[in-house]
């Protein structure tokens, strides 16, 4: 088990640091974009009338679109340590609906020095107008 010490700050990094927020707004044809790319064509994203007979009555985006937004955020805010260092911990609480606007806010919570280098913990969530849809962990080289 690695031994890990509390910094304050790092690097130009702080604890308390804000990370930049994003703003998206989702539609239908993004989603399908993201269907095709992805090869997820299942119809709870993709077709209106089948997502209509569904528990979310209408078509939702694919939670893994959602996580692009969070990984455009990290690699804003530290592409290098997200890239080769980075490590993800969420849960999804609820659906993104065409017409939403997602927000994604995250925050450094601690600056740890660990054995191989000095890692930024940050609390993350994604949010349409104020209910979270995404919330979790996010832990990256600094």
């Amino acid at each position: 088990m690695s031994s890990t010490n509390e910094l304050e700050q790092f690097n130009g990094f702080s604890v308390g640091d804000d990370l930049p927020q994003l703003l998206e707004k989702v539609d239908q044809s993004m989603i399908d974009a993201y269907a095709d790319a992805s090869g997820d064509v299942n119809p709870l994203h993709v077709d209106p009338e089948f997502a209509k007979t569904t528990i979310f009555g209408g078509t939702i985006a694919h939670g893994l679109l959602t996580l692009a937004f969070v990984s455009r955020v990290l690699s804003a805010w530290n592409w290098q340590g997200w890239a080769y260092g980075g490590e993800l911990d969420i849960v999804f609480l609820g659906p993104v609906r065409p017409g939403d606007t997602v927000r994604v806010c995250a925050k450094i919570d601690a600056i740890e020095q660990r054995e191989d280098s000095v890692y930024a913990r940050c609390s993350l969530a994604c949010y349409c107008g104020e209910k979270a849809v995404v919330k979790g962990t996010v832990i990256s080289k600094i």
